[in-house]
């Protein structure tokens, strides 16, 4: 009898032994403590369904704020795996820092590009010259036609996201940004319409709600847009704007930073990546899937247009967001044009200088490098002496439709007086300083002709010196037969630099009314 109680028990042992090994040993309770991008909020209905259906407690961890910057610090990992809306920033960060242990594993989970949320009317008005760019919004915003609010890119991976595919169609290369495509002049008049900013998506959607009727656009995921949307929040929806010049996509990825967390880190993976998730994931978050072959609802479009690349370089990245605080930190320029109408520049080149101030202050092909609201702009002409002299206001059509009409009057000298012309501009910038020494001050000075008239180069200097510091930087460009060394030593004497202008103007002018 005995016997048979053992093996009764032993049955029953065994019994519960494969009922254990069914439920509990494959599925068995495991934590997973992820840093994620608050932008993650959106998905805490799935997780109670996550742990169980795979045992793992998938602990969101989003009171850090940080998504692209700074959140990771290579190789010292105070969490089980990280969640962000993009890891490349952070890859760069492992390249840079010279860290030689293995890579955290990444998958992708879902998509979401950053685009554009814009009014309608806003949206009508910028495409009738055609498929809305990033440079036709660039050329509005600088008019203060545009005002949009966006995430901070040091803050948010949407914001780093919206600023690196900004730039990248800045700069026109058809590859991934580099240190010489980097000028903040290309980016200025873009940001002159960023009104609103804010650390996370929720709370650019908020402070654009704050401010709705005053705003025209939302710079944020698509993800975000559609949901802002469909909240009925909205005065009236907006329209999504992919912008023809590319966009940069983020792909949300599940990083692995303790690999003794692995199995919990597979089934979590495995769990997200199946057809049933990832449709309830786009239910849920108006997110892509990442698997192309789940069916998308009709709100969102097939493709999202030309993707760009992200930098490969860490020292690129932190270059263009040095750019973009210098830009947020300056008030307007004042710029003061120091131009040669001399008799030989007559012909192609002064109509080069023509076309270079109708693409700066507007009307023709929308563009990067544009005068911008607040900006204010002084023009000389001389010859022999100065002949004419305006200050315009860049936030009014009138007064740069007069600026066009001023460089456009046909009245040349046959002598060339350029360093007395500079001379003058110093007591332009001189007087500008005295009534508004916060606002920056530079000259940039065109000539094509060798100096014949009044002060030498070595007596300008010598006034500088005898002056002090220079009110203003001197930037010149050099036309034709203009002394390259001695434009160039002036520049560099006042702390500004010298270009030739020979092969386009509009570049040279970018190049010069940088981050000063």
């Amino acid at each position: 009898m005995v016997s048979s109680i053992l093996r009764a028990v032993a049955a029953l042992f065994a019994a519960l032994a494969v009922l254990s090994g069914c439920v509990v040993s494959p599925q068995a309770p495991l934590t997973l403590r992820v840093l994620a991008t608050p932008e993650l909020a959106d998905l805490a209905p799935l997780l109670p369904d996550l742990r169980a259906d795979t045992g793992v407690d998938l602990q969101l961890d989003m009171d850090h704020g940080l998504d692209a910057v700074g959140a990771l610090q290579p190789g010292e990992y105070r969490h089980d795996a990280a969640w962000l809306s993009s890891d490349r920033y952070f890859q760069l960060e492992l390249t840079a820092s010279g860290y030689t242990g293995p890579r955290p594993l990444s998958t992708s989970i879902m998509l979401s590009p950053v685009v554009v949320g814009m009014k309608r009317a806003t949206a009508e008005r910028l495409r009738a010259g055609g498929p809305i760019s990033w440079a036709d919004i660039a050329a509005s915003a600088a008019a203060g036609e545009v005002r949009f609010g966006m995430a901070e890119p040091r803050r948010s991976g949407s914001g780093l996201a919206a600023l690196v595919g900004v730039a990248t169609a800045a700069a026109d290369t058809g590859r991934a940004l580099q240190l010489e495509d980097l000028t903040c002049d290309r980016l200025r008049g873009f940001f002159t319409g960023h009104a609103v900013r804010a650390e996370t998506s929720a709370a650019l959607v908020d402070g654009f709600m704050a401010r709705e009727a005053e705003l025209d656009a939302l710079v944020a995921p698509e993800s975000t847009l559609l949901s802002l949307n469909a909240s009925g929040r909205l005065a009236e929806p907006m329209e999504i704007i992919y912008p023809a010049d590319g966009i940069i996509q983020s792909d949300f990825p599940l990083l692995l930073l303790n690999p003794a967390k692995r199995d919990a880190y597979d089934r979590v993976v495995d769990w997200l990546l199946t057809e049933q998730v990832q449709r309830r994931i786009m239910d849920q978050t108006a997110r892509r899937p990442i698997d192309p072959n789940v069916p998308r609802p009709p709100q969102l479009p097939a493709t999202t247009g030309n993707a760009l690349y992200f930098p490969d370089r860490l020292e690129v990245v932190d270059a263009l967001l040095a750019n973009y605080e210098a830009i947020g930190t300056q008030p307007p320029a004042h710029v003061i044009f120091v131009l040669d109408f001399s008799g030989s520049m007559r012909g192609d080149r002064i109509a080069a200088l023509r076309a270079a101030f109708v693409q700066l202050s507007g009307p023709g092909e929308a563009s990067f490098v544009r005068f911008h609201a607040g900006e204010r702009i002084t023009v000389v002409r001389f010859g022999g002496e100065v002949l004419a002299e305006r200050e315009f206001a860049a936030d009014d059509p009138a007064e740069l439709a007069a600026l066009r009409e001023f460089v456009n009057k046909d009245s040349f000298d046959d002598r060339t007086a350029v360093w007395s012309a500079a001379e003058h501009a110093n007591g332009i910038a001189a007087r500008a300083l005295a009534t508004d020494a916060a606002r920056p001050v530079s000259i940039v000075l065109m000539t094509d002709g060798i100096n014949n008239a009044g002060l030498t180069a070595d007596e300008f200097l010598a006034r500088l010196a005898v002056a002090g510091r220079p009110p203003a930087p001197i930037f010149t460009i050099r036309f034709g037969e203009a002394d390259a060394a001695e434009l160039a030593r002036v520049a560099t004497a006042t702390g500004g630099r010298s270009v030739d202008a020979d092969t386009e103007l509009t570049t040279a002018f970018e190049d010069l009314r940088g981050c000063h």
